[in-house]
């Protein structure tokens, strides 16, 4: 995040945010054109198949396939699907907006900024995930 935006809200940083995203997508899809094709299949057979914890398929340069991992988070965040954070300038942020906005939820606000940076930032985990919604 660019430090330009800090001091502006919450939403000049989610704007910036996205703004690079969107420029990296951008640089990103004029190399990926040569190789969608092939990472397309590659993709579908992976999450086709069944690996076990010694066939981990690549999904990213930093983060591996792992079906019984996947099995195993996704019965732990049906039972507790909460998460916690830490962050000085957003409690204030929601707080203000908490004790000014009738019926304003902090939980809902973070959940769907949450959901929306996750999934822009991480695709192919995310979509591992999509039969949780």
């Amino acid at each position: 995040m660019p430090e330009s935006a800090l001091g502006r809200g919450l939403e000049a940083l989610i704007q910036d945010s996205q703004e690079e995203e969107e420029k990296k997508a951008s640089k990103k899809n004029e190399t990926k054109k040569k190789t969608t094709s092939k990472k397309k299949e590659s993709k579908k057979k992976s999450t086709q198949k069944k690996t076990s914890k010694k066939d981990n398929n690549k999904l990213t340069p930093q983060f591996t396939l792992d079906v019984d991992k996947i099995d195993e988070i996704k019965e732990e965040v049906r039972e507790n699907p909460r998460i916690s954070l830490w962050s000085l300038k957003s409690a204030a942020v929601f707080k203000y907006m908490k004790k000014t906005i009738p019926e304003f939820s902090i939980s809902n606000e973070a959940s769907l900024i949450l959901d929306e940076a996750i999934a822009k930032k991480y695709p192919e985990i995310w979509e591992l995930f999509d039969d949780l919604e």
